[in-house]
């Protein structure tokens, strides 16, 4: 059938370039504009014929004057990074990655105030009042998630350098809405817990497997029922390792922020009468920090002030 369409389109296309030739300019003129008339009707008519077919897209705009938080979550990564020989328990290759991948979603969506990531997860927080994308919780998501695993797979160079990457990297994602302030230091408070609790686990069964010589089994089984008092006192009876020495970035994770920062170039100006001279000039720019502290104190806060807005009250 394809076929059969395309011959008629071509045949007909062959004959109105044949009438064309053979009118005067006045005549052609005239037929070009009867066809179009004759196209923009029945464009008309198919548009209004089909259009219904817009009534099944699900209305999934985000109610206003709510943070709105995007997390994405690394899918299938135990298989994925075993795959590429990640170091146990962290890999700051990974990590760097991770974070770079994260800067990029930022410094393209302006709206994110902070960003949260550990291990194979990042959280981003756009600011209650954004409009992006007219607050679709589809179009937000699906944008962060597309920005994120490109640029994980466009710096892998960056940071594994000759190592190559066997198989493309996936993260799934979902939108969850906060509607107060606290709600939305409380959700950055459980992730970053959720990163000590994960660390220090992680920490003590790979030492127990590689420094105690224990099989992953063995390990996990050591450390079934114990609380986290137990685990750093493996750690440091067993392999003299202080958990709080440890890595911030490990144990806290790490925070995506907007800073301002005072950088000074030099400009050469040429005036009239005037010899080309060097001028030094100080301007201030926005740009993504990467932080690795407490989110849970109070100081963080006091210091970041223009992430959270300030509540309407009746």
């Amino acid at each position: 059938m394809n076929g059969l369409y395309t011959n008629q389109l071509l045949g007909s296309s062959l004959m109105l370039t044949r009438r064309l030739s053979g009118l005067g300019a006045g005549g052609r003129t005239w037929f070009v504009s009867s066809i179009s008339r004759s196209f923009a009707r029945s464009s008309i008519m198919a548009k209004s014929k089909f259009e219904y077919v817009r009534s099944f897209e699900t209305d999934d705009t985000c109610l206003r004057n709510c943070y709105i938080v995007v997390r994405l979550d690394g899918r299938n990564f135990h298989r994925f990074s075993e795959q590429h020989a990640f170091t146990k328990p962290n890999d700051d290759r990974a990590l760097g990655l991770m974070t770079r991948s994260a800067r990029s979603v930022m410094e393209e969506l302006e709206d994110i105030v902070i960003a949260y990531g550990q291990s194979d997860e990042f959280s981003f927080v756009f600011k209650r009042s954004s409009t992006w994308f007219k607050r679709r919780a589809s179009k937000l998501m699906t944008h962060v998630a597309s920005q994120f695993s490109s640029s994980y797979v466009f710096y892998w160079k960056e940071f594994f350098g000759e190592q190559p990457l066997l198989c493309p990297p996936s993260f799934d994602g979902r939108v969850v809405l906060y509607p107060s302030n606290r709600n939305l230091r409380d959700y950055l408070c459980w992730r970053q817990a959720d990163c000590h609790i994960n660390n220090l686990y992680n920490t003590v069964f790979w030492a127990l497997i590689q420094k105690g010589g224990l099989t992953t089994a063995q390990a996990d089984d050591r450390l079934k029922g114990t609380l986290a008092s137990d685990k750093n006192e493996i750690l440091f009876s067993e392999f003299d390792i202080n958990y709080n020495n440890e890595s911030a970035v490990h144990r806290k994770g790490t925070s995506l922020v907007w800073e301002k920062k005072d950088e000074t170039v030099t400009k050469h100006m040429k005036l009239p009468n005037v010899e080309e001279k060097e001028v030094r000039v100080t301007r201030s720019r926005r740009r993504v920090e990467a932080l690795h502290c407490d989110l849970i104190g109070e100081q963080f806060w006091e210091e970041h002030p223009d992430i959270l807005e300030e509540e309407e009250t009746c």
